[in-house]
């Protein structure tokens, strides 16, 4: 089995005033050459956008992107003629391929928005842009894993679709709970603490940390205070 932790402490961080922003992996200004990736995730930002402010239009290319709200909504417009409000429960998909650009803003004039943005680099470059939002009943995930996004030729159903073998699972689990999840053969699994305090193998988080495990069929997950686990399976090549 192999093991790479990371706290959230040592993730980077940039304050542009507007947007703060904590990133797992390097991005943008922040860069370390030891957190440039956990196979196919390259971003896991954790970003709180002021009241009224936002994401002007930009552009994407060849990138599966995953936006999980955790606090408050944010209006979605892009190149495609979407124009929709993403707020906590949902999820949101991505499949740039050739292009797209797109613009994400929080409209609330007196709420912070917190978000969970995810890169997972595709298997098949240049696919057709399209975006995908659902809201999942998030009664769910109690104590157990329910899955929001999954490999688009392997689709779990109720699931949205991203271009690579990968997925993406969300679980609130009560003090007390002993969890054991089967990794899947030549995949590694990042597992990020939203809120609580576990025990991953042996090894523990608190919130906001992560721990990154490969080369092993299970993790063992001890919660030892009222937790949200997001979980993201990734193909380590």
């Amino acid at each position: 089995m192999k093991t790479v932790k990371h706290t959230a402490d040592s993730r980077g961080y940039a304050n542009h005033g507007w947007l703060k922003s904590y990133h797992s992996f390097s991005f943008a200004n922040y860069f370390n050459p030891e957190r440039m990736n956990f196979g196919a995730l390259r971003v896991l930002n954790d970003d709180v956008v002021q009241p009224s402010m936002g994401f002007g239009t930009h552009p994407h290319q060849n990138m599966e992107i995953i936006s999980i709200p955790l606090k408050g909504a944010l209006s979605h417009r892009d190149s495609m003629n979407n124009k929709r409000s993403i707020e906590v429960g949902e999820v949101q998909v991505m499949s740039a391929g050739t292009g797209l650009t797109h613009s994400e803003f929080n409209d609330s004039p007196t709420e912070e928005v917190n978000f969970l943005q995810i890169w997972i680099v595709p298997e098949e470059q240049n696919v057709t842009p399209n975006y995908e939002q659902k809201l999942f009943d998030v009664k769910q995930r109690n104590n157990q894993f329910q899955t929001v996004v999954s490999p688009q030729n392997n689709l779990v159903e109720g699931s949205l679709g991203i271009h690579q073998q990968a997925s993406i699972q969300i679980g609130n689990f009560k003090q007390g709970s002993k969890v054991s999840y089967q990794i899947s053969d030549d995949k590694g699994v990042y597992l990020f603490l939203i809120e609580g305090e576990i025990s991953v193998n042996g090894e523990k988080l608190e919130k906001r940390d992560a721990i990154g495990v490969w080369d092993a069929e299970t993790l063992e997950i001890d919660v030892t205070a009222n937790s949200e686990i997001l979980l993201i399976s990734v193909p380590m090549k």
